[in-house]
Protein backbone atom coordinates (compact mmCIF):
# COMPACT_ATOMS: atom_id res chain seq x y z
CA UNK A 1 0.00 0.00 0.00
CA UNK A 2 1.35 3.65 -1.18
CA UNK A 3 1.30 6.00 1.32
CA UNK A 4 -1.27 7.98 -0.78
CA UNK A 5 -3.21 4.87 -0.55
CA UNK A 6 -2.86 5.00 3.47
CA UNK A 7 -3.65 8.27 3.93
CA UNK A 8 -7.10 7.49 1.87
CA UNK A 9 -7.84 4.26 3.96
CA UNK A 10 -7.48 6.66 6.96
CA UNK A 11 -9.57 9.26 5.77
CA UNK A 12 -12.15 6.72 4.43
CA UNK A 13 -11.79 4.36 8.07
CA UNK A 14 -15.19 4.18 9.41
CA UNK A 15 -14.98 2.63 13.08
CA UNK A 16 -19.37 2.62 13.16
CA UNK A 17 -19.78 0.81 10.13
CA UNK A 18 -17.23 -2.02 11.07
CA UNK A 19 -18.34 -2.20 14.54
CA UNK A 20 -21.79 -2.59 13.26
CA UNK A 21 -20.56 -6.30 12.26
CA UNK A 22 -20.22 -7.55 15.91
CA UNK A 23 -17.32 -9.22 15.24
CA UNK A 24 -13.79 -7.84 15.63
CA UNK A 25 -11.81 -6.58 12.32
CA UNK A 26 -8.13 -6.19 12.32
CA UNK A 27 -6.73 -3.64 9.79
CA UNK A 28 -3.39 -4.04 8.69
CA UNK A 29 -0.50 -1.17 9.16
CA UNK A 30 -3.96 1.47 9.10
CA UNK A 31 -1.65 4.09 11.31
CA UNK A 32 1.72 2.84 10.02
CA UNK A 33 2.59 6.52 8.81
CA UNK A 34 1.65 8.03 11.93
CA UNK A 35 5.02 9.90 13.08
CA UNK A 36 4.50 8.41 16.40
CA UNK A 37 4.85 4.92 14.62
CA UNK A 38 7.38 5.85 12.55
CA UNK A 39 9.41 6.85 15.64
CA UNK A 40 8.59 3.75 17.27
CA UNK A 41 9.94 1.75 14.27
CA UNK A 42 13.51 3.51 14.60
CA UNK A 43 13.75 2.70 18.66
CA UNK A 44 12.31 2.83 21.98
CA UNK A 45 14.23 5.85 22.95
CA UNK A 46 12.83 7.58 19.98
CA UNK A 47 9.48 6.73 20.69
CA UNK A 48 10.15 8.24 24.34
CA UNK A 49 12.15 10.92 22.68
CA UNK A 50 8.71 11.92 20.65
CA UNK A 51 6.37 11.70 23.84
CA UNK A 52 8.33 13.55 25.11
CA UNK A 53 8.06 16.70 23.38
CA UNK A 54 4.01 16.85 23.95
CA UNK A 55 4.52 16.17 27.95
CA UNK A 56 3.62 19.06 30.07
CA UNK A 57 4.76 17.66 33.75
CA UNK A 58 1.20 16.86 34.98
CA UNK A 59 1.78 13.14 36.70
CA UNK A 60 -0.49 10.34 35.46
CA UNK A 61 -0.39 6.93 37.01
CA UNK A 62 1.85 4.33 36.65
CA UNK A 63 1.33 0.45 37.97
CA UNK A 64 4.61 -1.57 39.01
CA UNK A 65 4.38 -4.72 39.50
CA UNK A 66 7.32 -7.03 40.89
CA UNK A 67 9.03 -9.56 38.39
CA UNK A 68 7.46 -12.59 40.15
CA UNK A 69 3.94 -11.93 38.73
CA UNK A 70 5.37 -12.47 35.07
CA UNK A 71 4.12 -9.00 34.10
CA UNK A 72 0.41 -10.62 34.69
CA UNK A 73 -1.60 -7.78 36.50
CA UNK A 74 -3.89 -9.61 38.74
CA UNK A 75 -5.17 -10.21 42.04
CA UNK A 76 -2.71 -11.24 45.07
CA UNK A 77 -2.82 -14.84 46.90
CA UNK A 78 -6.03 -13.66 48.79
CA UNK A 79 -8.06 -11.69 46.55
CA UNK A 80 -9.12 -8.70 48.19
CA UNK A 81 -6.21 -6.44 46.96
CA UNK A 82 -3.84 -6.59 43.95
CA UNK A 83 -0.43 -7.83 43.15
CA UNK A 84 0.87 -4.64 41.79
CA UNK A 85 0.93 -1.25 43.45
CA UNK A 86 -0.13 2.23 41.36
CA UNK A 87 1.71 5.81 42.48
CA UNK A 88 1.68 9.14 40.70
CA UNK A 89 4.60 9.55 38.45
CA UNK A 90 5.76 12.13 35.76
CA UNK A 91 5.61 10.78 32.46
CA UNK A 92 8.81 11.25 31.91
CA UNK A 93 10.87 9.67 34.54
CA UNK A 94 8.70 6.57 34.19
CA UNK A 95 9.82 6.38 30.20
CA UNK A 96 13.27 6.79 31.56
CA UNK A 97 12.72 3.72 33.82
CA UNK A 98 11.10 1.94 31.16
CA UNK A 99 13.98 2.36 29.00
CA UNK A 100 16.26 1.20 31.55
CA UNK A 101 14.59 -2.21 32.23
CA UNK A 102 17.25 -1.89 35.49
CA UNK A 103 14.82 -3.47 38.25
CA UNK A 104 13.03 -6.20 35.91
CA UNK A 105 9.56 -5.38 37.59
CA UNK A 106 6.48 -4.67 35.34
CA UNK A 107 5.76 -1.46 34.12
CA UNK A 108 3.03 0.45 32.41
CA UNK A 109 1.18 3.87 32.50
CA UNK A 110 -2.69 2.95 30.96
CA UNK A 111 -5.30 4.72 30.25
CA UNK A 112 -4.25 8.41 30.16
CA UNK A 113 -6.06 10.52 28.54
CA UNK A 114 -4.00 12.01 25.66
CA UNK A 115 -5.57 15.29 25.25
CA UNK A 116 -4.83 15.93 28.82
CA UNK A 117 -1.64 14.88 29.38
CA UNK A 118 0.34 15.02 26.07
CA UNK A 119 -1.36 18.01 24.11
CA UNK A 120 -0.84 18.45 20.52
CA UNK A 121 -0.04 14.55 19.74
CA UNK A 122 -3.12 13.78 18.12
CA UNK A 123 -2.69 16.92 15.49
CA UNK A 124 -0.04 14.25 13.84
CA UNK A 125 -1.55 11.17 15.09
CA UNK A 126 -5.35 10.78 14.92
CA UNK A 127 -7.99 9.16 13.08
CA UNK A 128 -11.08 11.22 11.60
CA UNK A 129 -13.44 12.32 14.28
CA UNK A 130 -16.42 11.34 11.66
CA UNK A 131 -15.63 7.90 11.79
CA UNK A 132 -17.52 7.48 15.24
CA UNK A 133 -21.30 8.17 14.39
CA UNK A 134 -21.28 11.61 15.47
CA UNK A 135 -20.34 10.76 18.90
CA UNK A 136 -17.00 11.44 20.88
CA UNK A 137 -14.56 9.44 21.71
CA UNK A 138 -12.25 8.96 24.65
CA UNK A 139 -8.80 8.87 23.60
CA UNK A 140 -5.91 6.93 25.76
CA UNK A 141 -2.25 5.59 25.73
CA UNK A 142 -1.01 2.83 27.40
CA UNK A 143 2.58 2.34 27.98
CA UNK A 144 4.35 -0.47 29.27
CA UNK A 145 6.93 -3.30 28.98
CA UNK A 146 6.37 -6.94 28.72
CA UNK A 147 2.93 -7.08 30.67
CA UNK A 148 -0.63 -8.46 30.13
CA UNK A 149 -3.93 -7.22 31.22
CA UNK A 150 -6.17 -10.43 32.48
CA UNK A 151 -9.02 -11.07 30.38
CA UNK A 152 -11.85 -8.78 30.64
CA UNK A 153 -14.32 -6.53 28.70
CA UNK A 154 -14.97 -2.87 28.39
CA UNK A 155 -18.74 -1.16 27.93
CA UNK A 156 -17.75 0.74 25.23
CA UNK A 157 -16.67 -0.19 21.49
CA UNK A 158 -13.31 -0.26 20.73
CA UNK A 159 -10.65 1.15 18.57
CA UNK A 160 -6.66 -0.34 19.38
CA UNK A 161 -3.70 1.56 17.60
CA UNK A 162 -0.97 -0.46 18.13
CA UNK A 163 1.79 1.72 17.75
CA UNK A 164 5.39 0.38 19.15
CA UNK A 165 6.09 -2.96 20.25
CA UNK A 166 3.75 -5.85 18.91
CA UNK A 167 0.76 -7.37 20.85
CA UNK A 168 -1.57 -10.26 21.56
CA UNK A 169 -5.24 -9.84 21.61
CA UNK A 170 -7.37 -12.55 22.38
CA UNK A 171 -10.99 -11.96 22.35
CA UNK A 172 -13.84 -13.70 23.45
CA UNK A 173 -17.55 -12.55 22.74
CA UNK A 174 -20.15 -11.31 25.48
CA UNK A 175 -21.83 -14.74 25.95
CA UNK A 176 -18.95 -16.54 26.95
CA UNK A 177 -19.19 -15.17 30.47
CA UNK A 178 -20.08 -18.33 32.31
CA UNK A 179 -17.01 -20.27 30.23
CA UNK A 180 -14.45 -17.12 31.59
CA UNK A 181 -15.41 -17.42 35.66
CA UNK A 182 -15.30 -13.96 36.27
CA UNK A 183 -13.93 -12.44 39.62
CA UNK A 184 -14.99 -10.03 42.17
CA UNK A 185 -16.75 -7.50 41.10
CA UNK A 186 -15.06 -5.25 43.74
CA UNK A 187 -12.03 -5.02 44.10
CA UNK A 188 -10.90 -5.27 40.31
CA UNK A 189 -7.54 -4.48 38.92
CA UNK A 190 -8.83 -1.66 36.28
CA UNK A 191 -12.39 -1.08 36.74
CA UNK A 192 -14.10 -4.14 35.53
CA UNK A 193 -14.27 -7.88 36.92
CA UNK A 194 -11.57 -9.89 35.28
CA UNK A 195 -11.04 -13.71 34.41
CA UNK A 196 -9.79 -15.60 36.67
CA UNK A 197 -8.23 -18.31 34.21
CA UNK A 198 -4.51 -17.39 33.25
CA UNK A 199 -4.77 -17.82 29.67
CA UNK A 200 -0.90 -18.28 29.27
CA UNK A 201 -1.40 -21.42 31.38
CA UNK A 202 -5.25 -22.24 31.75
CA UNK A 203 -6.26 -24.52 34.83
CA UNK A 204 -8.79 -26.54 32.98
CA UNK A 205 -9.09 -28.68 35.96
CA UNK A 206 -9.95 -25.89 38.13
CA UNK A 207 -12.02 -23.80 35.33
CA UNK A 208 -13.32 -26.85 32.96
CA UNK A 209 -15.49 -24.77 30.95
CA UNK A 210 -12.78 -22.82 29.49
CA UNK A 211 -12.43 -25.22 27.22
CA UNK A 212 -15.27 -24.14 25.72
CA UNK A 213 -14.25 -20.22 25.14
CA UNK A 214 -10.98 -21.34 24.09
CA UNK A 215 -12.85 -23.12 21.14
CA UNK A 216 -14.43 -19.86 20.25
CA UNK A 217 -11.61 -17.47 20.83
CA UNK A 218 -10.02 -15.54 18.23
CA UNK A 219 -6.21 -14.05 18.35
CA UNK A 220 -4.77 -11.41 16.68
CA UNK A 221 -1.25 -10.58 16.70
CA UNK A 222 -0.73 -6.75 16.00
CA UNK A 223 2.66 -5.25 14.66
CA UNK A 224 2.99 -1.43 14.87
CA UNK A 225 0.78 0.21 12.63
CA UNK A 226 -2.34 -2.19 12.95
CA UNK A 227 -5.58 -1.41 14.13
CA UNK A 228 -7.74 -4.10 16.10
CA UNK A 229 -12.03 -2.56 15.98
CA UNK A 230 -13.88 -4.63 18.42
CA UNK A 231 -17.58 -3.79 19.95
CA UNK A 232 -18.44 -2.92 23.56
CA UNK A 233 -18.66 -6.24 26.09
CA UNK A 234 -16.31 -8.85 24.69
CA UNK A 235 -13.66 -10.23 26.90
CA UNK A 236 -10.30 -9.67 25.52
CA UNK A 237 -6.85 -10.49 27.34
CA UNK A 238 -4.02 -7.81 25.69
CA UNK A 239 -0.37 -9.33 25.83
CA UNK A 240 2.55 -6.62 25.53
CA UNK A 241 4.94 -8.96 24.19
CA UNK A 242 8.06 -6.41 23.94
CA UNK A 243 10.51 -4.39 26.37
CA UNK A 244 8.90 -1.61 24.99
CA UNK A 245 4.96 -0.85 23.63
CA UNK A 246 2.50 1.59 23.00
CA UNK A 247 -0.83 1.72 22.09
CA UNK A 248 -3.50 4.30 21.65
CA UNK A 249 -6.90 3.60 21.88
CA UNK A 250 -10.78 4.91 21.15
CA UNK A 251 -13.24 4.27 23.16
CA UNK A 252 -16.88 5.24 22.13
CA UNK A 253 -20.90 4.45 22.65
CA UNK A 254 -23.40 5.34 20.38
CA UNK A 255 -25.39 5.66 23.36
CA UNK A 256 -26.65 9.00 24.52
CA UNK A 257 -24.75 10.52 27.16
CA UNK A 258 -27.42 11.53 29.61
CA UNK A 259 -28.17 7.23 29.59
CA UNK A 260 -27.20 5.70 33.40
CA UNK A 261 -24.70 2.59 33.37
CA UNK A 262 -25.79 -0.82 32.89
CA UNK A 263 -23.01 -1.73 35.55
CA UNK A 264 -25.52 -0.03 38.38
CA UNK A 265 -28.91 -1.68 36.86
CA UNK A 266 -27.12 -4.90 37.24
CA UNK A 267 -26.07 -4.46 40.73
CA UNK A 268 -29.39 -2.78 41.74
CA UNK A 269 -30.27 -6.85 40.18
CA UNK A 270 -28.19 -8.37 42.74
CA UNK A 271 -30.10 -6.41 45.20
CA UNK A 272 -33.09 -7.16 43.83
CA UNK A 273 -33.85 -10.00 41.64
CA UNK A 274 -30.91 -12.55 42.42
CA UNK A 275 -32.25 -14.14 45.37
CA UNK A 276 -36.17 -14.30 44.80
CA UNK A 277 -37.99 -17.73 44.07
CA UNK A 278 -36.93 -18.94 40.83
CA UNK A 279 -40.67 -18.68 39.44
CA UNK A 280 -41.03 -15.01 39.70
CA UNK A 281 -37.12 -14.37 38.74
CA UNK A 282 -38.71 -15.84 35.46
CA UNK A 283 -42.04 -13.49 35.50
CA UNK A 284 -39.50 -10.47 35.77
CA UNK A 285 -37.78 -12.23 32.90
CA UNK A 286 -40.57 -11.94 30.79
CA UNK A 287 -41.26 -8.25 31.95
CA UNK A 288 -37.72 -6.84 31.51
CA UNK A 289 -37.82 -8.56 27.76
CA UNK A 290 -41.16 -6.20 27.44
CA UNK A 291 -40.23 -2.88 28.86
CA UNK A 292 -36.35 -3.07 28.01
CA UNK A 293 -34.78 -5.62 26.01
CA UNK A 294 -37.80 -5.38 23.42
CA UNK A 295 -37.95 -2.85 21.08
CA UNK A 296 -37.73 0.72 22.87
CA UNK A 297 -41.23 2.11 22.02
CA UNK A 298 -43.27 -0.79 22.16
CA UNK A 299 -44.08 -0.34 26.01
CA UNK A 300 -45.34 2.66 25.18
CA UNK A 301 -47.34 2.30 21.61
CA UNK A 302 -50.51 1.58 22.43
CA UNK A 303 -50.89 4.35 24.93
CA UNK A 304 -51.46 8.04 24.72
CA UNK A 305 -48.67 10.29 24.10
CA UNK A 306 -49.30 12.21 27.26
CA UNK A 307 -49.72 9.25 29.35
CA UNK A 308 -46.20 7.82 28.41
CA UNK A 309 -44.10 9.20 31.07
CA UNK A 310 -40.98 6.82 31.40
CA UNK A 311 -41.72 4.39 28.41
CA UNK A 312 -41.95 7.68 26.27
CA UNK A 313 -38.55 7.80 24.07
CA UNK A 314 -35.78 9.18 26.58
CA UNK A 315 -34.37 12.53 26.55
CA UNK A 316 -31.63 14.48 28.81
CA UNK A 317 -34.85 15.65 30.91
CA UNK A 318 -36.55 12.40 30.98
CA UNK A 319 -33.37 11.36 31.74
CA UNK A 320 -33.36 13.78 35.28
CA UNK A 321 -36.48 13.17 36.10
CA UNK A 322 -36.20 8.81 36.18
CA UNK A 323 -32.95 9.18 38.03
CA UNK A 324 -34.93 11.40 40.69
CA UNK A 325 -37.67 8.86 40.50
CA UNK A 326 -35.12 6.04 41.33
CA UNK A 327 -32.82 7.64 43.78
CA UNK A 328 -36.15 8.71 45.84
CA UNK A 329 -37.46 5.11 45.94
CA UNK A 330 -34.04 3.96 46.82
CA UNK A 331 -33.69 6.27 49.70
CA UNK A 332 -36.85 6.10 51.05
Amino acid sequence: MTVADLSDAVRDFDAAALVAGQQPVVLRGLVRDWPLVRAGRTGAQAAADYLKRFYQGAPVVGYAGPARIGGRFFYDDGMTAMNFTATRVKLDAWLDRLLSDADGDALYVGSTDLDTYLPGLRDENDLPQGAFAGATPRVSIWIGNRTTAATHYDMSNNVACCIAGRRRFTLFPPEQVETLYPGPLEPTPGGQAVSMVDLRAPDLARYPRFAEALRVAQVFDLEPGDVLVYPALWWHNVEALDAFNILINYWWNAAAPFLDSPMNTLLHGLLSLRDRPESEKQAWRALFDYYVFGPADRAGAHLPEAARGPLAPLDALGARRLRAQLLQRLNR
